[in-house]
């Protein structure tokens, strides 16, 4: 019989989760005595008492650093307040669109995703612990309010300290729990419900004639020492039959390598220069948890997140899941481009435009109007779960090769002949004082609400731009009507184009400030231009306008996109 201790201990008051979980340094969780047991509590706590018993949860992560001492700590704390049965990925991995897949599958009442997503692992990087619910989806603003009322006021959190499990067999582990029924452990294959979902989305004989037949092409595909690794060796190198070294830094690391797991054109600079070479016709990285990805056509060619879900849409009939589900709407994040609108606009579907956030796509998902979604930050996914998903957006790019039999080049030299071209770039900067963040974006919300903000025109090189909307970007969720206030600074002038600043909060140390550039181009004379170029206008007009550097001290972006 394995005991129950109660051990006493004091509230933290920063465990507010994000949008994506709870995020610190690896070294706050470590040396802040009980931080990550009053986390899990809180989660825990969230679960009515009543329904525990029958309960199953699911946990994986990402194989960074202090992940398998989170889970044995998950696994002791569930047994001691009644959590019935947990369901882990082997070894602890789980990719966060396998954590949505599985919890769907089984009818999971949540699960807890040990990740910190793009950020860096190690003993000097980042952790998280983010709460999912039972439709898959990221816990709502509602539940992950409440798991930080409870962490600010806790003062005792119930373990089972005796309890141990091998986290390396898959199979069952039962415990006999003081006061509780028997608490079982599945350790379960990460990859295999998660791969039986993709075969009922994708046409898996189409794939493997184009990855391994006659004319096959030669795809090259970089996990960055993420989750995702295990997940491309058996489904694009066993089943599709792409070969072994095709993909690449497939095995989970702590540190990720030493690398940051961010699939961008900076952190990913590998693969572009392997790319670049022209021996691959396709390439794509995936992040730390491998929810985002980074897809390149021959010699580089760059297809920026907005417009990869973009492509999606116009070619979603490739795609034979959705077929079988026709296509109830479309979304982007309001910081990505319109590219999708333009799709959304010619095939007559319903668009709707969010804050930044997966929870607000899955809001419209489980209510039936949404079917394909994605974020310029490298997320694209669908309702067949509650999460961007990495592995099926290069899988949904894949089909259209297969199907379309061009180059991806080819491919979007074709949509933007027939949608027009929105030119974007996102420039971040990272780790800038949070203060001095906070009033830059203070004096210039002020700035934009003066009432002779609206008409002024501003210049650069030879363009001219006169401003038609300036506000904070405010949603009203057409499902539940709640409102979500505050979601970024947006100028918006006569001809369409935008600038964007937001701040954003999931990085561990300062503030991150975005800048987001989109302009629309339907000349055929200028559609094929470079995006810095053709935006270097607006670019200037954002930095002047808003002080960017001088109130940061920084001379340049830490990223360009």
């Amino acid at each position: 019989m394995v005991k129950i201790s109660v051990v006493k201990t004091k509230a933290y008051a920063d465990q507010k989760p994000g949008t994506s979980g709870l995020r610190k340094r690896v070294t706050v969780f470590q040396q802040n005595e009980n931080y990550a047991e009053n986390f899990i509590q809180s989660i825990i706590s969230v679960i009515e008492p009543a329904s525990r018993q029958e309960s199953v949860v699911v946990v994986g992560g990402d194989g960074r650093f202090f992940m398998k001492d989170a889970i044995q700590l998950i696994v002791q704390i569930a047994a001691a307040n009644g959590i019935g049965r947990l369901v882990i990925g082997q070894n602890g991995i789980m990719s966060t669109p396998a954590v949505s897949c599985v919890i769907r599958k089984i009818k999971a009442v949540g699960g807890i995703i040990l990740t910190a997503s793009h950020n860096p692992g190690g003993p000097n990087g980042d952790f998280g612990i983010k709460y999912n619910i039972s439709s898959g989806g990221p816990a709502p603003e509602g539940i992950t309010n409440k798991i930080y009322e409870i962490s600010k006021s806790i003062t005792e959190y119930h373990i089972c300290p005796d309890i141990k499990v091998d986290l390396a067999t898959i199979g069952k582990q039962t415990f006999e729990v003081d006061t509780f029924k028997p608490f079982t452990v599945e350790i379960v294959d990460s990859v295999e419900s998660y791969a039986e979902m993709l075969r009922d989305i994708f046409d898996f004989k189409a794939l493997k004639e184009l990855l391994s037949g006659p004319n096959h092409i030669n795809v090259r595909l970089d996990a960055m020492h993420g989750v995702v690794g295990p997940y491309v060796k058996k489904i694009v190198c066993e089943e599709l039959g792409s070969p072994a070294n095709s993909a690449v830094n497939c095995v989970p690391s702590e540190d990720f390598g030493g690398h940051h797991p961010d699939p961008n054109l900076t952190y990913a600079a590998d693969l572009v220069k392997t790319m670049k070479g022209g021996e691959y016709e396709f390439g794509a990285a995936f992040d730390g948890d491998g929810d985002r990805n980074m897809v390149l056509g021959k010699h580089g060619f760059f297809v920026n997140p907005s417009d990869s879900v973009a492509a999606i849409a116009a070619n979603i009939t490739c795609i034979p899941y959705f077929q079988k589900t026709g296509v109830k709407g479309l979304a982007r994040s309001m910081p990505t481009s319109g590219a999708l609108d333009n799709v959304a606009k010619a095939l007559k579907m319903e668009l709707y435009e969010t804050p930044t956030g997966w929870k607000f796509f899955g809001n419209l998902m489980d209510a039936g109007k949404l079917s394909l979604c994605g974020e310029e930050s490298f997320g694209t996914g669908s309702d067949h779960i509650r999460e961007k998903d990495g592995l099926w957006a290069v899988l949904a790019w894949l089909s259209i090769l297969a199907s379309r039999k061009q180059s991806v080049e080819d491919i979007m030299k074709d949509h933007w002949h027939k949608f027009g071209r929105n030119f974007f770039t996102r420039y971040d900067y990272e780790e800038v004082d949070s203060d001095a963040a906070s009033k830059m974006m203070k004096d210039l919300e002020a700035a934009m609400s003066d009432k002779s903000f609206i008409g002024q025109k501003f210049s650069s090189a030879d363009k001219t731009y006169e401003v038609a909307i300036a506000d904070n970007f405010m949603y009203t969720d057409p499902v539940d009507g709640s409102v979500s206030k505050n979601q970024g600074l947006r100028i918006i002038f006569s001809d369409g184009s935008r600038i964007i600043f937001r701040l954003s909060g999931t990085g561990s140390a300062g503030a991150t400030i975005r800048l987001y550039i989109d302009s629309y181009e339907k000349d055929p004379q200028k559609i094929n231009q470079d995006p810095q170029v053709m935006l270097a206008p607006l670019v200037d007009i954002a930095l002047k306008t808003s002080q960017l550097q001088e109130r940061t001290g920084r001379t340049g972006p830490t990223v360009i996109t």
